[in-house]
Parts: C-alpha cells; structure tokens; sequence
C-alpha cells in the first residue's frame, strides 16, 4: 500500500456540486471512506453542495454514478466501495468491471468520477485503507475530486479564451 497521499490542493473559492455514490456492502468500512471524504471538502470545498447516494453493492455504483452524470450534471462524482475477495473470482469479476464502466462513464461525460472502489485481499487491508488516519483513501478521493475540479475550471477557461486561472 502505498504512504504517500495526493498534495492538498488549493481549496475551491466558488460553489461546485459534487456527487458521492457509495456502497452499503462492507458498510463498516465504506462509512469510514464516506466520513473522510465529508471531513476533508468541508475545508477544501466549502460551498460545495454534496449529494450522497448509497448503494447497495459495488457493482450498483456504475448504473447510479451513470444516472447521476446524466440528471445532475456535477463538477465530479466520487466513487466509494470495498470488494473483499474470497475464495472465488466473483471479487475481480465485480472489481474489473466497475473500473472499466466508470473509466467509460468520465471519459463519455467528460466528467471527473473519481474512484475509489477499493478491491481488497482482506478485512485488515479494508480497516488500513478506509479507518486509517494516516492513510484513508477516502481524503485522497476529496483531494483527487478538488484537484480536477480546479484543473478542468482552468483548461475549460484557457479553451474558452479566458485569463488563465492561478
């Protein structure tokens, strides 16, 4: 696992809506994911609106985050689940195929979706990742959410031939 976090970006100045669609499967760590997100845009986006939309497993994120993109139009989506393999290929089927329809989804909308579906060998390694306070991957998707909402406001203002923004 890696120890370095993404680098605080500059903290939004303007209202933006972000979208959290979440998984309730595997619940006691996902919440821990949902609670890191809310903790780290309160300081980054404070006039951020954030909507939540909880799911019931991980393979439920992609159609969600999809009905979202179309009817909310949000700055970003951030994505949050944790797959906990067993002893089948059912954990990498689910995990392959939710990566693969959100990275279809950002590229279609043109839409950050930010994700952090997170497959795992292990309850530890889900406590490690979503209930650490060093690490939690859930501060690192807030972070990743800001840092491409602020890169996407600069390169859709250089596009339209507007000052460069800072």
């Amino acid at each position: 696992m890696s120890q370095f976090a993404p680098a605080r970006p500059r903290p939004l100045d303007t209202p933006v809506s972000i979208a959290v669609v979440a998984s309730l499967y595997n619940n006691q760590f996902v919440q821990g994911l949902v609670n890191a997100v809310a903790a780290e845009l309160e300081d980054l986006a404070p006039q951020a609106t954030v909507d939540v939309y909880r799911v019931p497993g991980a393979f439920e994120i992609p159609v969600t985050t999809e009905l979202v993109l179309r009817n909310t139009k949000p700055d970003a989506v951030i994505t949050l689940g944790v797959i906990i393999r067993g002893s089948t290929q059912h954990a990498d089927l689910v995990g392959s195929s939710v990566t693969q329809a959100l990275q279809d989804m950002a590229v279609r909308h043109c839409t950050p979706v930010v994700h952090e579906v997170l497959l795992v060998d292990d309850a530890e390694q889900a406590e490690e990742r979503c209930l650490g306070a060093t690490i939690n991957r859930g501060t690192e998707a807030a972070r990743v959410c800001v840092q491409m909402i602020n890169l996407f406001a600069k390169m859709r203002a250089g596009f339209a031939g507007e000052a460069e923004l800072a």
